[in-house]
């Protein structure tokens, strides 16, 4: 048990996800006591356990959907009958609360320009974790992003295999051009980011889709990408597209609709 609470504060420490698996109530015959626990990892390895076999593979599975969608679950399990569905035979009931421990919500900002900077200096006040990315150096550093948590001063194409990208990272691209998008978006499009935004006018993205196509990326995944970005305020100085931008981000992973809220 001392190993499991030792991992979730490993994973707190380092902002990585888990999802924290506890057996809360027990009747009758059950595999596994009230309190054991179960710890699970994004990747589906696991220390501790509920009990092994069908229930504790269930029970997996839904941890790593609630890592997914950041919410718990409460899993109530009958064990008579597997003709009926039942993960056993032993007799008894469980019940399992499924916690998940999500990493900090991320903005990847890529593209160090007015925009990008304005950006990562309302995301950080608004308590996001801020990367900022350029391959320009110059513009991926503390003296011009002092709001960034972290620096990757390198190609887009090359963000994947330096960082790690979560459903809790919303990467917005700020770039400074159309080409610098086509070539590095392909390799974000696999990611599990909950959002992926590019800057731009509607006909930029029309061209940049067309290219994206070109080159044989799947409808697909060309349709994760938001384009043009952010709500329509009007928005024209950097920090007000900024502010467009972080609502929107707000909105969605909050569940809002973007609507005004004065009653008519």
């Amino acid at each position: 048990m001392d190993s499991i609470y030792q991992a979730v504060a490993e994973l707190e420490k380092n902002g990585e996800s888990g999802a924290l698996c506890t057996i809360i109530s027990t009747r009758g015959s059950t595999p596994r006591h009230s309190g054991s626990k179960l710890l699970v990892y994004p990747d589906g390895q696991f220390i501790g356990t509920v009990g092994g076999g069908e229930v504790e593979a269930r029970v997996l599975q839904e941890a790593i959907e609630s890592m997914k969608d950041g919410r718990p679950r409460l899993l109530k399990y009958e064990m008579v009958d597997p003709k009926e569905g039942d993960p056993g035979v032993c007799g008894g009931q469980l019940e399992v609360f499924v916690e998940p421990i999500v990493s900090k919500a991320t903005v990847l900002v890529i593209g160090g320009g007015h925009v990008g900077k304005a950006l990562a200096h309302l995301a950080r006040w608004l308590g996001f974790r801020v990367v900022v990315s350029d391959d320009r150096v110059e513009f991926c550093t503390p003296e011009e992003n002092p709001d960034a948590d972290e620096f990757l001063p390198m190609k887009m194409s090359e963000i994947p295999e330096k960082f790690r990208i979560t459903p809790q990272t919303y990467i917005v691209l700020t770039t400074r051009g159309m080409g610098v998008d086509v070539e590095g978006l392909p390799a974000l499009l696999d990611s599990p980011a909950a959002y992926i935004g590019v800057i731009g006018s509607r006909r930029r993205w029309s061209m940049t889709r067309s290219e994206l196509e070109k080159m044989g990326i799947p409808e697909e995944k060309i349709a994760r990408v938001v384009s043009p970005i952010g709500l329509e305020l009007n928005a024209e100085t950097p920090e007000e597209i900024a502010v467009s931008i972080m609502a929107e981000i707000i909105m969605l992973r909050n569940g809002g609709d973007g609507k005004q809220m004065k009653m008519d």
